[in-house]
């Protein structure tokens, strides 16, 4: 399981900030981070839809990927044009997700810039697999009720993490890994319902 979680095209990878931490913004993270959570969402997941749970450009990275959706099914190619804008989207929401999962203290670019965050959505546009792409919902139910679970998980390793944060200026480590675990989770199974991808996401938090 861990070698093909490591193989998925989809990688996500924060750099470490457990000591020394910023407790100030670290206790009002959540007031903080409202214009990027306005933008492109929080820690939630709500497969790919909804402003309250992607954001605005999530919700416009929704409606790309149902356009998409009748073009893959129709001729096998997807549009260049509105893989590149969820791509953008991933990568913004990538970075925003590490600050208001308090996996990081610096506030994140709006849009692209530098941060201490590695992730790549690497797009497939020919040679889709319309099948796997026209029953995308369907094959994604899995995805959803496991991660559903991991998150619940990681809302409450993050309430601990923050105590921890403002008693003691650490995070704790296995909290915090399993914290950037969730995100990436969350994030490959949002490009694979945005269907940047045809390849089925791992059930893992590597």
């Amino acid at each position: 399981m861990a070698d093909e979680a490591v193989a998925y095209p989809v990688t996500y990878d924060v750099e470490p900030q457990i000591a020394e931490r910023n407790r100030l913004t670290v206790a009002f993270r959540f007031i903080l981070a409202i214009p990027h959570l306005l933008l492109v969402g929080g820690p939630g997941f709500g497969l790919g839809v909804g402003s309250d749970r992607t954001g605005v450009l999530g919700t416009v990275a929704a409606v790309a990927a149902i356009i998409n959706w009748f073009i893959i099914v129709f001729t096998g190619r997807a549009n260049e044009g509105l893989l590149s804008l969820q791509q953008y989207y991933l990568r913004w929401r990538a970075r925003a997700l590490a600050y208001e999962a308090l996996l990081r203290d610096e506030y994140p670019p709006f849009g692209d810039g530098d941060y201490p965050v590695s992730a790549d959505f690497p797009a497939v546009i020919e040679g889709r697999n319309r099948w796997t792409v026209g029953f995308r919902l369907l094959l994604a139910i899995p995805q959803a009720i496991v991660l559903f679970f991991v998150l619940i998980a990681w809302v409450v390793t993050a309430i601990i993490g923050w105590f921890a944060v403002l008693f003691t200026g650490r995070y704790p480590n296995g909290l915090w890994q399993f914290g950037q675990g969730a995100m990436r989770w969350t994030l490959r199974v949002e490009a694979y319902l945005l269907l940047l991808r045809d390849e089925y996401p791992p059930f893992s938090l590597q």
